[in-house]
């Protein structure tokens, strides 16, 4: 199946992919949505003629999920980037958060502040989970995933390292596309462990490419990894990293000033297309 947050009529929807149209699922949101014991038969038995639809063409997606409880997301976990970035293979993933203010929908403007010079793109496949679960291990942690979607990280790179502690970097307001769509693993190759292709432009220009079998911790080892930590709770997002092509890692760097249009996109996941607006200070 295929999931998302329309929004419609000044409020959202959670709905599900049929061929052309969208099918509403009768909750406000998928974070909703998969807060309930039967949130995939519900989703699977909702047809269009007993529920209200909408045309595809032209939707306005909301994050997919609007208010995770958190968003906890992966650093240096691509081979490609983190030889770009000079760093040895890590021993264990590399964990940072985001909060709900940061995200946003699947074509919503990126804002870009003004205190930064160094704003940077990172596309990402990204976890969403489906059940509550702690300590979780093999066939729990993979029954944990609802699904997949994408996630663009992006990141103020001189407030990331003005100290040795990321999240200065990562957690800008309205900053982080997500989105469009959770496809669950049923519909991906490799299920709960896909390999999928991933790419991210910037007017055009493909700036990442790679897959996601570059992956050095799977998403079946994150939950397991993450879910040790803390709990995760349905509707959670786990972001498991960005691939080598980043601007920073460029001679010289490259970064986003404005007006740029920018494409994230995964292999059966969809398409984040965003342009990058300068933020008005207050």
């Amino acid at each position: 199946m295929k999931l998302a947050t329309l929004r419609t009529g000044g409020t959202t929807k959670a709905v599900r992919l049929d061929g052309d149209i969208l099918i509403d699922l009768g909750v406000p949101d998928v974070g909703t949505l998969l807060g309930r014991d039967d949130w995939a038969g519900h989703a699977a038995a909702a047809t269009a003629g007993n529920s209200g639809t909408y045309p595809a063409e032209g939707a306005e997606y909301a994050p997919v999920v609007p208010q995770p409880s958190k968003v906890i997301c992966v650093g240096l976990n691509y081979r490609t980037h983190i030889t770009e970035m000079g760093r040895d293979l890590p021993e264990h993933p590399t964990l940072f958060a985001k909060f709900a203010d940061s995200l946003i929908g699947a074509g919503d403007d990126i804002l870009r502040p003004d205190e930064t010079e160094q704003f940077d793109w990172e596309v990402e496949l990204a976890v969403v989970i489906g059940k509550r679960v702690r300590r979780a291990r093999g066939e729990e942690a993979e029954q944990a995933i609802a699904g997949f979607t994408v996630l663009n990280d992006i990141t103020c790179r001189d407030w990331q390292f003005r100290t040795r502690e990321w999240l200065q970097g990562k957690m800008w307001d309205s900053s982080t596309p997500v989105g469009p769509f959770l496809v669950t693993p049923d519909e991906l190759a490799g299920g709960v462990r896909p390999a999928l292709d991933v790419r991210l432009t910037v007017d055009g220009e493909v700036m990442q490419s790679d897959t996601t079998a570059d992956l050095l911790f799977d998403p079946v080892a994150l939950v397991e990894y993450v879910s040790t930590i803390t709990r995760l709770n349905p509707g959670d997002i786990i972001a498991t990293g960005t691939p080598g092509g980043v601007g920073h890692a460029r001679k010289p760097g490259r970064y986003l000033l404005g007006g740029e249009s920018v494409v994230a996109e995964i292999d059966g996941l969809g398409r984040l297309e965003n342009r990058v607006v300068k933020e008005k200070s207050a």
